[in-house]
């Protein structure tokens, strides 16, 4: 499957700045130790295999999926074979006991890189999936950072998203907090991160979706009024690892916007995805139609769609990598700009919303509404719209 064609593109996004800086890249990351967190996602199995085939002197790797895990080696082995430094993969949930113990028994890293995350929009639909997303997305974040600090880490790096530039959802709002976290930790150890498109294909993407339903003999269904940018796992894990090596402190990494990085439907993707396949789309009016020709038209070369307008809590109607109050660098690198940050954040908002995160999980009770209130005490001009649609209760 061709990815670059897919989503509408010729040429790889960061190959110039890569080539341009592998040189510097190799000797770093083969003179150094690394630690992954939420190695075993997707863009942190890209991650882990830009260090890999660098031959770094150590890399651990700690995710909480053990079947991924297993895969990541299989995956590893399979393609670039072995290295000669300390490679050891870890099946741990890094707001647990044992990860604790994990990092107490060695620590000792000059790079870690956490790419753990709840992503998805639909995570905000209930408040308890909702509260692990504000433990995983900043709570756990300020949490290894501290453990990096502690252990005399030299570069701390994590993702955060395009959407916590003016956020609409709670995922994007979850990480403009996170980077409010982690811009105070930013005075005690170098800190820098990324923030970048959807990643085509990847683990639980409405596109990693395509090749479920195919498989399964399913319709393929996607909005045709949201578009989007993309870049391949590659290109993400080739965008974190820049960041973490070349960031000065505080910067935060992103796609420059070109001819190679473009706005595309959903849909549009399905089209040229199911032609590739060998079959021809055919549009359905509704859900009950999809269902019933999925039995059928795929062994006449057609199959069933369903592209429709979205109406989900959370969508936002554009993308965007930056504000028009960040400042920014677009001359370092050839197709990737920066965000330089000073130290800004409020020391007591950030321990008001901990606090009062905190009581909420020492009772074990709270609402939707209780979140949200907390979110918009923490960004005031949160663009958040509930409209009482979850992408749950579509097909």
């Amino acid at each position: 499957m061709n990815i670059l064609s897919l989503i509408g593109r010729e040429k790889e996004l960061f190959s110039d700045d890569i080539n341009a800086y592998e040189f510097q890249l190799s000797q770093i990351v083969s003179s150094s130790t690394f630690l992954v967190i939420g190695g075993a996602g997707s863009i942190g199995k890209a991650v882990t295999k830009e260090i890999f085939k660098r031959n770094p002197l150590k890399l651990h790797v700690v995710d909480i999926s053990e079947n991924n895990m297993v895969e990541l080696v299989r995956d590893i082995r399979s393609s670039y074979g072995y290295i000669h430094g300390d490679f050891q993969t870890f099946a741990l949930d890094i707001g647990s006991i044992e990860y604790d113990a994990f990092i107490k028994a060695d620590g000792k890293y000059d790079y870690v890189l956490n790419l753990s995350a709840l992503k998805h929009v639909r995570s905000e639909k209930d408040p308890f999936t909702l509260m692990r997303m504000i433990e995983t997305n900043v709570f756990n974040t300020d949490k290894t950072l501290q453990q990096s600090i502690e252990n005399g880490t030299k570069k701390y790096f994590c993702v955060s998203t395009d959407k916590a530039a003016n956020p609409v959802n709670m995922m994007g709002a979850s990480k403009r907090i996170m980077e409010m976290f982690v811009m105070r930790k930013s005075q005690q150890i170098n800190i820098s991160m990324a923030r970048f498109a959807n990643v085509a294909f990847s683990d639980g993407s409405l596109l990693h979706g395509f090749n479920q339903r195919l498989e399964k003999k399913q319709p393929i269904v996607a909005p045709n009024d949201i578009k989007r940018y993309f870049v391949t796992p590659q290109e993400s894990g080739e965008l974190c690892l820049m960041s973490c090596i070349f960031g000065e402190n505080r910067d935060i990494f992103f796609p420059k916007l070109s001819e190679n990085l473009h706005l595309i439907t959903f849909a549009d993707i399905a089209v040229k995805y199911l032609k590739e396949k060998g079959y021809e789309p055919y549009l359905c009016k509704d859900e009950d139609e999809a269902r019933d020709l999925a039995k059928t038209l795929p062994s006449q070369g057609k199959w069933p769609c369903l592209f429709t307008s979205s109406d989900t809590t959370g969508e936002k109607d554009f993308e965007e990598f930056f504000t028009n109050n960040e400042r920014l660098d677009m001359e370092h690198f050839e197709n990737l700009g920066v965000i330089k940050n000073e130290a800004h954040f409020d020391e007591e908002k950030l321990n008001n919303f901990e606090t009062t995160i905190r009581t909420f999980k020492s009772k074990l009770a709270w609402t939707k509404e209780d979140i949200i209130q907390e979110f918009f005490n923490m960004i005031p001009d949160f663009g958040h719209k509930e409209t009482g649609k979850y992408l749950d209760g579509k097909m």
